[in-house]
């Protein structure tokens, strides 16, 4: 295993868990079985232990039955006990009452079995203490016996390459074992798992169906390390709800990237109620979702954003070679699909480019006038009257340096079609490249569907812009892979972690003063604006005429956060009578605002001439430690919510990165009168702030940078917020 400190292969983050996850050899026992015990084995028709027993009649080991209460069940014996069997086996499957269980676990042990799976409901998911205690005992009893438990309260397994099908329901069944490496399904929800893997009855490939139940021992991160290094699993689709150490699965992703094992991933509940006791801006846009997200992508997995297409995603990225060109052909026998295809793909940013002088003549040799030669290639109904004018079309663009896929809109499912997906078929396998066939039909299943899911290099997709969605990630992990882990060197100066850790130590509060707040910023070398703090309207002006008018005041208190919202803030004071006109009105509005708070001052800064303001931020997650976000700032920052975050630190590629994808981008590009801000500084900027947080996690809760106005290279931070660990929120944060 990998030290604590190493960072992600293709990202920079620390990871921290409590146990490293199982791998496939701590996992083979039970997931490759050669014996099976069933513990509970019934002729009661409908009872788990007969169906359980009936699901395993293809099963390619030896499986045994136990029930002290029979001597034969059909064809096989039925024996007392675990110990009485003639063999140790590899699993026992528990079909018992929730009694019965903690018996079976110390059996299981004493006999020295490899895997346990528990379908007993009513352990800890019940929210008792005597279950959840009785939970706890029966997987210490696993552990320390070397007994992998899965569940309980679990649906099962399936293996369909071996006939284990180890469940109490009906198993979806496909037509035959799998021929090649298949998708493995991973599911926190049983229900939702076996309805995944219903996929089968469409063509796809599936190897595997994995569920975990209440995950007391065996959960989804070592799943997903075990399919990482099976090499029957071709990509993984993961069903995820949440858990108490989602790092743990980040280093299941890790072990998955680095054997090249695509995983796939969505994630059900998506709530923020994390960020509803926020203290900052930053708090309130980067809730649990983000942070997951950020996660998934630094792990290097595949988000998948409609449970619909999870199996469309994996089971393209595992078919897919590595794309051997950016560019994506269509040919459509429908002008109207081709659009379809067009409009999908510039919202995916999935390049569509022309083809090349040899396959562009042969498109305009074989496509009729009244159709169109340009990709997307709308070759028109005439291929029905020349079917051989399909294959000379597929087969340029499939030979054109140009295109990494090739995209067949099917419009209508009927016979007629269904010969052209093994052509797409074949041309894919013959070039190294992937054809993807995308049913227009409402008939989902009807006539070549199943044909077209069936190839080994083609993948089915329901959806025009799940289709394009994947040929994008499919990109993006490429390059991914290509660039490697980039380690930049810290932007911070030498000293800065000791330097913020001093001025930390003198806080006297859990939320910093905004002047505290830049101090630590500027220790890690982040521009901020000059001020002075005046305690009374004279040596206000004082400080307003050292600085230069126009000025802008700032009411200094630690209980005033939010310093807007309170009306404590008054910009562009041109001379000394506003300034002093103002002293009054933002004191006055501070006593009304917090009642009995300390009040510092006034803060006189310069008023900073306008730019486009940005919001960088940095939050500790509290599944995921440390994070950083970044977007456009300002008052709006909440309304707008045109924000970014991942895990922190980041390097200044990833920030440029984030920046870059940000809906208002093209801001920062230049903007009315404005120049173009200088992406380099800022992305420079971000990078500190997230090493000001990783350097400080255990300390800081929070950091608000907002605005920072960018006006080409002058940057500077206006205003700063920094809570610490135990801050509590005000009531109107």
């Amino acid at each position: 295993m990998m030290p604590d400190d190493l960072p992600l292969s293709v990202g920079t983050a620390p990871l921290h868990r409590s146990r490293p996850v199982y791998r496939r050899a701590d996992l083979l026992r039970l997931l490759e079985p050669e014996s099976i015990a069933i513990v509970g084995a019934s002729s009661r028709a409908g009872s788990f232990g007969e169906r359980t027993a009936r699901n395993l009649a293809n099963f390619v080991g030896r499986l045994h039955l136990v029930n002290p209460r029979y001597e034969r069940l059909g064809d096989l014996p039925c024996y007392p006990s675990i110990a009485a069997l003639p063999e140790v086996p590899d699993l026992v499957v528990a079909a018992t009452p929730i009694e019965a269980c903690e018996e079976v676990v110390r059996d299981c042990v004493a006999a020295g079995v490899g895997g346990l799976i528990l379908y007993a409901a009513g352990f800890a998911e019940t929210g008792r203490p005597d279950r959840i205690a009785l939970q706890r005992r029966l997987v210490a009893m696993a552990r320390e016996g070397g007994v992998r438990l899965v569940g309980p309260n679990c649906i099962g397994l399936a293996d369909y390459a071996r006939g284990a099908e180890i469940s109490f329901v009906a198993i979806p069944r496909p037509p035959a074992p799998p021929t090649r490496p298949a998708i493995g399904i991973i599911s926190q929800s049983g229900n939702l798992g076996f309805a995944l893997a219903q996929a089968v009855e469409s063509g796809t490939q599936v190897r595997r169906i994995l569920t975990c139940g209440n995950s007391a021992d065996v959960d989804v991160a070592d799943y997903v390390a075990a399919l990482a290094e099976d090499p029957g699993c071709s990509a993984i689709a993961l069903l995820f709800e949440g858990m108490a150490e989602p790092n743990r699965l980040i280093e299941a992703a890790r072990i998955a990237w680095e054997n090249n094992k695509p995983v796939v991933v969505h994630k059900l509940g998506t709530g923020e109620q994390g960020a509803q006791a926020a203290m900052s801006h930053t708090g309130s846009l980067a809730g649990s979702e983000a942070v997951y997200r950020a996660a998934f992508e630094r792990a290097g997995m595949v988000h998948c954003e409609q449970f619909e297409g999870l199996m469309e995603l994996a089971s393209f990225l595992g078919k897919a070679p590595p794309p051997r060109a950016s560019g994506v052909a269509v040919v459509s026998t429908s002008g109207g699909a081709a659009i379809m295809a067009a409009d999908r793909a510039e919202m995916r940013g999935v390049p569509l480019p022309q083809p090349g002088p040899e396959a562009q003549a042969v498109l305009a040799a074989r496509i009729p006038e009244f159709g169109s030669a340009r990709n997307p290639c709308d070759v028109t109904a005439q291929v029905l009257n020349d079917p051989g004018s399909l294959r000379d079309c597929l087969g340029a663009l499939f030979e054109d340096p140009t295109y990494g896929a090739v995209i067949l809109p099917n419009g209508f499912a009927y016979d007629v079609a269904t010969p052209r997906f093994r052509l797409m078929g074949e041309l894919a396998a013959c070039h190294g490249k992937t054809g993807c066939v995308v049913w227009t039909t409402q008939w989902l299943d009807g006539p070549g569907a199943r044909e077209a899911e069936s190839e080994e290099h083609v993948t089915l997709f329901r959806s025009m812009d799940r289709c394009m969605a994947a040929i994008a990630a499919w990109q993006a992990q490429d390059t991914k892979r290509r660039e490697g882990t980039v380690t930049a060197a810290r932007l911070s100066p030498p000293g800065a972690k000791e330097a913020a850790a001093r001025l930390l130590d003198r806080a006297e509060g859990n939320v910093l003063t905004e002047r505290e707040a830049k101090a630590v910023l500027a220790a890690y070398g982040v521009p901020v604006v000059s001020e002075v703090l005046a305690a009374d309207a004279e040596a206000a002006v004082a400080a307003a005429e050292q600085a230069g008018y126009p000025v802008v005041l700032k009411v200094e208190s630690p209980a005033l956060p939010h310093k807007t919202e309170a009306g404590v803030i008054r910009l562009n004071l041109a001379d000394a009578a506003a300034v002093r006109a103002a002293f009054a009105e933002v004191m006055a509005n501070a006593t009304r605002a917090a009642p009995g708070a300390a009040i510092n001052g006034v803060l006189v800064q310069p008023m900073v001439p306008a730019g486009i303001e940005i919001v960088i931020g940095a939050r500790r997650d509290p599944l995921f430690g440390p994070t950083v976000l970044v977007g456009l700032g300002g008052i709006l920052v909440e309304l707008l919510r045109d924000t970014l975050v991942t895990l922190a630190p980041v390097n200044q590629a990833e920030a440029l990165a984030m920046l870059g994808r940000l809906k208002g981008a093209k801001l920062l590009s230049g903007f009315r009168n404005l120049p173009a801000v200088d992406l380099g500084m800022l992305a420079g900027i971000v990078q500190r702030v997230s090493e000001l947080a990783a350097d400080h996690g255990d300390r800081i809760a929070e950091i608000d940078v907002n605005p920072m106005i960018c006006n080409g290279s002058r940057q500077v931070a206006v205003d700063a917020l920094i809570a610490l660990s135990g801050a509590e929120p005000p009531p109107h944060g």
